[in-house]
Parts: structure tokens; sequence; C-alpha cells
């Protein structure tokens, strides 16, 4: 009699290289990218309280940080600005001198091949801390557009290979695209918050960023977390507009919809896992209730294999390092 059963999984799991051999969902150093907070002066760094290991920081440290990301292999770094000045348009949000432009052509002059990202929005930048223009109290959406427009192609003009608008205004990537084309700059990227959720996972990010809003919230403008089906006709709708990438946020308790997404558009698609996220592991860590490396490496390899294409993460430099290890 043949020995039961025939087929024995676990034959393949005994050491480190069969499950290589095997493995289904391969992750990569060049597939992560690290946000990173800039604001003006020289020589600040000032740590961000609810995320371990993250901070503001000066253009200069700005370098040094992502210096040490792409030695480790990240593939790209995603730029948030934080300026001196705040007025209810926004108006800091394309300073020519305002630190993300100082940021973007510092890290093009010092670090060419590294890829540039920018958050295009008006959160960090108006004094009300919403995304966009306010009129009795809610955000007019268009606007908005222009600002967001005006935004994009500072960022541009400063060299950053790729816009990345997360404002969730109607149509702001058409508007975008336009006025990228217009003034010579059809070969910059836009990459889409396509499908980004109101969330409160998004917490320590607004101490990161400055960007609390000082009334209300913005569910008016960001996603059901219950919808997916809507996620699916806003990322057609940012495709439709121009849009060469998508972005599902956040993405750990989004799977389903990096899924969904990345099946039904084969478009390339970034998952950003938001700094709750991130504040969570390293809160259990630090309390010695999870492995924290472990953690961060089985929730990075989950969003990888729901779809993932890039994955933008506070872990990035860590993760990288570790994966080069191996």
């Amino acid at each position: 009699m043949p020995s039961f059963p025939s087929y024995r999984p676990r034959r393949l799991r005994r050491t480190e290289a069969l499950r290589s051999l095997v493995r289904e969902t391969v992750l990569v150093p060049s597939q992560l990218v690290l946000p990173l907070f800039v604001r003006p002066g020289k020589g600040v760094r000032v740590p961000v309280s609810s995320m371990t290991g993250v901070a503001q920081t000066s253009v200069d440290e700005l370098v040094r940080d992502a210096t040490a990301a792409a030695e480790a292999g990240v593939g790209g770094v995603l730029l948030f600005g934080i300026p001196d000045h705040k007025d209810e348009e926004g108006s800091s949000a394309w300073d020519e001198q305002g630190p993300v432009q100082q940021g973007v052509r510092a890290l093009k002059r010092e670090l060419p091949q590294l890829v540039v990202i920018t958050d295009v929005c008006m959160c960090e930048y108006t004094s009300h801390g919403h995304c966009g223009v306010l009129v009795d109290g809610e955000v007019d959406n268009d606007r908005t557009l222009d600002l967001l427009a005006r935004e994009a192609l500072s960022h541009a003009q400063a060299g950053a290979d790729i816009v990345a608008p997360s404002d969730m205004m109607d149509g702001r990537v058409g508007a975008i695209r336009s006025a990228l084309d217009d003034a010579g700059h059809a070969q910059t990227s836009i990459l889409s918050y396509a499908a980004k959720f109101a969330s409160t996972y998004y917490g320590p990010f607004r101490e990161a960023a400055e960007s609390t809003p000082q009334s209300g919230d913005r569910r008016g403008y960001q996603m059901d977390a219950a919808n997916v089906d809507e996620a699916l006709r806003e990322t057609w709708q940012d495709i439709d507009e121009g849009a060469d990438m998508v972005m599902v946020k956040p993405a750990g308790p989004f799977l389903d919809v990096i899924a969904r997404v990345k099946d039904e558009t084969g478009y390339p698609l970034a998952a950003y896992q938001v700094s709750g996220e991130y504040a969570m592991i390293q809160a259990a860590a630090e309390r010695g209730w999870i492995d924290g490396e472990r953690a961060m490496m089985e929730s990075l390899i989950g969003i990888r294999r729901a779809g993932a294409d890039v994955i933008i993460t506070y872990f990035a430099a860590q993760a990288a390092r570790k994966l080069t290890a191996r």
C-alpha cells in the first residue's frame, strides 16, 4: 500500500532554501517607497511622537535619510511638505522655494537615480486643514482643481518624477494632466490616490504633516470604507483622465480592494501602508507583544500578494535592509 498522503506539502517547507525555491510572491526593495516629511530650515529633525523612527526634517536631513534608503535599495521616496506659512488658500503649496520644491531639487541633484514622488494636496498648506478651498464650510471641488494643478506643476518644474494627487477631488487628474502637458511636462507621471478611504488609520500622519482639520472631517470627499464597487469606478475615472499609476489607501484593511483593482484594471498599482498601520506594529513590538520585524515583513508580503506592484511604507528602509540581508 502506498503511504498516505502521496502529496506531502511539508516536504518543500523543510528548509529556507526549499521555501525560497517555490515561493509564489516575491518582494524586493525596489518595490518600496519611503514617505518623508520636509520642512524649512537647516539641521532640523523633529521626531513624530506617534511614529517611532519617523521625523520631520529640513532638506539637508531629508537628503541624508533618502541616501540611506537608496543605499538599502529602496525604489523611491514620497515627499510631504510642512510650510512655515499657512492660509485659507494654501498658497505655500506652489511656492518655488517651498520645502517640497527645494527637497525635490536637492534629491535630483544628489540622488538622480532615485524616483521622487510628491504628494499633491492642500491639507498641509491650508490654515483650516482641509484638502481644498472652503466655501460656507464645504470644500469647493471645482475651485480646488486649479490650485492642485498649480501645485503639481510647481513640483514638476522642480524635477519631480511623479506627482501624486491625494485630495480626492473629482476631476483632479484631468486638470493636472492638462496643466502639465500645456507647460511642457508631458513626461511627468501621475500616481493617483484613486481609492482613498476615510480612515482612522491616518491619525499619526496628521501629527507628522500638521494637517488635522480645524473643523469637521474629510468623509465628504474621501471614500466610505464599505464601498468596493465605487473604488473601481473612482479608479477607472482617474485612468480615463490620464493617471499612469493608481493607489489604494490604506493598504492592510483594504486588501480585497487592492486585489480587485489590480485584477480588473491591470494598471500599475501602489498601496499605502499608512501611519496607523505602522504605528500599531511598532507599538505592539515595543511592548513585546509581537515580533516587530516578522510582523513588518508579513504585512508587506500580504500587501504584495494582494496585487500591489509598489508599497508605500514607513518600513521601507528597514524592510529593504532585511530583504538584502537574506
